[in-house]
């Protein structure tokens, strides 16, 4: 066998020139085969241990780090568990849905005390329960920032709620006109208008005896859609409605691939990636179409801002102008189809869970129905609820900040630290996440009574500030400066739907009525909701 070429140089003043192919692939190749080698390592093992030890030598307690998958074999385990203990379950014996929901977390709550942490792949992520220490989170918003999406978690949006620093500030002022309280009044008729289309559905479907059984769920959920695909998309409402349906199959794909932690997985081109992607590139060419028209009416001089997007385009357009046209001082194009994206997607989700975990306990506790439909005639009569109206209805506030409270849309936030920071009496390295179980403190017994898990509107009956005795333990739409921006168009939907609902109907809840709370994107019933409608 021939000996190795042995490499040679040349030299020409201070030039060297390696003339072995050897020689090259041991000086450059290797060394970065062992760095990559060394940051695998790293990623997989020694900083998720390190963490660990961080994390443990301050009393924090949780499961031993295991390599790549962390817990997610055991998340799986009682996911699983949970939905088949949830089959046969009837709202009254199964109060607290926190078990079955959010099983892991209220597992590792349960087993290692409030002061615990649970492992995301080599992720640790350290519960938070204490309302000053979540105060502190929501407040520090450089501190603790939004956690990094997956690509593929990317393709459901952006926006607004995953920004961070400057262009988050500057998105937030841009879209705060579309969401002032006298910007949405004018939104009102298109609610009404939404929900009589609904309502004649319903009194179609009613016997000779005047009641009939629905599942109410997909009703609210087309209603819902259809109310954000008119006040944020006005006449080009039916495009709208289709891109909803492309985000819900979005949706759906996405939290079946969310335990996912293998690097570069979101390359591999399996059906679903492949699916997912053709569905990005479908609503976004759909947007661009319609944000396209929009911008190119509001050039011909249109009055455009009777919309969700139509304000959303005249506040971007102001903030260039008193920059000097600047554009880099408004949103881009691409930018502002996220935004549409992002709002389309929450605004739909958020109100349609409210509404019907609403009505579901309402068809349980009839006394709060008559109640709640007691006032709505006492201010409306049978008339269309009004703006004005909707300000007096003190006990539909009450009862939809206790739906909130019990059946929030969103059962936690996550929030990342990017550099070793304090928290309280705890010192997070970089690298941790935090997770504001927001479910286990909205039925924290420790925070609200022993009767946590119970339906008592009269618990806000002096406001959330004296329900929560001041301290941050109810945040269904987040909290501090970046609470959500479309709080206040999602309750005054809620509002008017309901009062029109019981101005109409009663209802109680169906004998077929399963009750399984379940988490997609939000906090959805997973077998419907059976209603017996009774017309008025």
């Amino acid at each position: 066998m021939a000996p190795s070429p042995v490499p040679t140089t040349e030299r020409n003043g201070n030039m060297i020139r390696v003339s072995s192919p050897t020689a090259i692939w041991w000086i450059i190749v290797v060394p970065l085969i062992l760095l990559w080698a060394w940051k695998l390592l790293n990623w997989l093992w020694l900083k998720p241990k390190r963490l660990e030890k961080l994390l443990r030598a301050q009393g924090l307690e949780g499961n031993k780090y295991r390599v790549l998958v962390g817990d997610s074999m055991e998340m799986f385990k009682m996911i699983k568990e949970g939905a088949k203990s949830q089959q046969h379950n009837s709202l009254s014996n199964d109060k607290d849905v926190a078990p079955h929901v959010f099983s892991f977390v209220h597992h590792t709550v349960h087993k290692f005390g409030k002061n615990s942490f649970v492992w995301e792949g080599p992720t640790p992520k350290v519960i938070i329960t204490n309302p000053d220490q979540i105060k502190e989170v929501f407040n520090k918003i450089n501190d603790f920032g939004k956690p990094k999406l997956s690509p593929l978690v990317k393709l459901l949006g952006t926006g607004l709620a995953n920004y961070e620093g400057e262009k988050w500030q500057k998105h937030r002022k841009i879209i705060n006109p579309a969401f002032h309280v006298e910007k949405l009044k004018v939104m009102s008729p298109t609610i009404f208008e939404c929900c009589d289309e609904m309502v004649r559905k319903w009194d179609e479907m009613l016997s000779s005896d005047g009641k009939c059984e629905v599942d109410i769920w997909p009703f609210l959920q087309n209603l819902t859609c259809d109310i954000i695909s008119k006040t944020a998309f006005g006449s080009s409402y039916e495009e709208g409605k289709r891109i909803f349906d492309l985000l819900r199959e979005q949706a759906g794909l996405t939290m079946k691939l969310r335990y996912v932690f293998i690097p570069g997985w979101w390359l591999l081109p399996t059906a679903t990636h492949k699916r997912m992607t053709e569905i990005d590139k479908d609503i976004k060419a759909s947007l661009k179409f319609i944000i396209s028209k929009r911008e190119k009416a509001m050039k011909a001089g249109e009055v455009m801002n009777r919309d969700l997007l139509g304000i959303l385009l005249e506040s971007n357009h102001r903030e260039i102008q008193e920059h000097g046209n600047n554009k880099a001082a408004g949103m881009t194009s691409q930018e502002v189809i996220e935004e549409c994206n992002a709002f389309y997607l929450a605004g739909q989700e958020t109100t349609s869970d409210l509404l019907v975990w609403a009505m579901v306990l309402l068809s349980r506790y009839p006394d709060w129905q008559a109640r709640a439909r007691e006032e709505v005639l006492q201010v409306f009569g049978d008339r269309k609820p009004d703006n004005e109206g909707l300000s007096h209805l003190k006990t539909m506030t009450m009862i939809l900040y206790e739906v909130l409270r019990l059946y929030p849309p969103t059962i936690y936030f996550n929030r990342a630290v990017h550099k070793d920071v304090k928290l309280g009496n705890l010192s997070l390295p970089a690298g941790v996440q935090v997770s504001l179980p927001i479910l286990l403190i909205h039925h924290d017994r420790d925070i609200w009574g022993d009767d946590a898990t119970e339906f008592k509107p009269e618990r806000f009956s002096e406001g959330v500030a004296k329900a929560t005795k001041g301290q941050v333990s109810f945040f269904p739409f987040g909290w501090g400066p970046r609470i959500c921006i479309g709080q206040n168009f999602a309750l005054m939907e809620a509002k008017i739907v309901l009062s029109l609902l019981l101005q109409r109907f009663s209802f109680e809840l169906s004998p077929s009525y399963t009750h399984a709370p379940t988490t997609v994107l939000s906090l959805n019933p997973k077998h419907g909701a059976h209603v017996i409608l009774h017309k008025l």
